[in-house]
């Protein structure tokens, strides 16, 4: 079902379909991420995937809890969009050789996943606000911290490790973009203490 079904009826359709492909997102990328950890040879890549995916598993719980509350049992909608990012990842991984460029690689993917899920999250705190749930929001919105930090550091990863030249780029533009002030010369004309007038004695008459 795409999110634009004829079955959605209303707000409330509309978000609990939305809670349902959220939930069907994360379950696929608790099961790609295992191969994105193995491939990566990054030593910080690597770990900070494992520990996107320890997240990821506790965000598929908290989900869980969001069903709970409203009496449902936790169900997925297959999603065409996350199904198209995670394969595309999986296919880049399979082509690109060079250990180095195989990292940058990841972490775009890595990246395109974290995209998609801050704008579900973002839309499912808006709705679930406006609906009246606020304890899902809360619940929600702690899933949606997370995936802005894990984009972060991957951001932050790429400049200064894995991207070192673009980091040095980017330190350097900085820098440019605040060049030193010249020191001011002084005045010397201004400072200077003015001529004193010789007297002229006067001729005695």
């Amino acid at each position: 079902m795409g999110l634009f079904s004829k079955d959605i009826k209303n707000l409330e359709d509309l978000y609990q379909h939305g809670l349902k492909d959220i939930y069907y997102a994360e379950n696929q990328i608790v099961k790609s991420l295992p191969d994105m950890i193995e491939n990566a040879t990054n030593a910080e890549l690597k770990r900070g995937l494992q520990q996107h995916l320890r997240e990821t598993k506790e965000q598929v719980r908290r989900l869980e809890q969001v069903f709970a509350l409203h009496g449902e049992r936790p169900s997925g909608t297959k999603c065409p969009a996350i199904d198209g990012i995670i394969k595309e990842g999986g296919d880049l991984m399979g082509e690109v050789e060079d250990k180095a460029v195989l990292n940058v690689g990841i972490i775009a993917a890595a990246q395109a996943v974290e995209h998609y899920e801050i704008t579900r999250y973002g839309a499912l705190i808006a709705w679930a606000q406006e609906l009246g749930h606020g304890e899902d929001a809360t619940i929600l919105a702690r899933n949606l911290s997370e995936e802005k930090a894990a984009d972060k550091k991957l951001t932050a990863l790429a400049d200064r490790r894995v991207n070192p030249k673009s980091a040095r780029r980017v330190g350097k533009s900085a820098g440019a973009s605040h060049p030193r002030r010249a020191k001011p010369r002084r005045a010397a004309a201004s400072r200077r203490k003015p001529a004193q007038k010789k007297k002229t004695a006067r001729r005695s008459s």
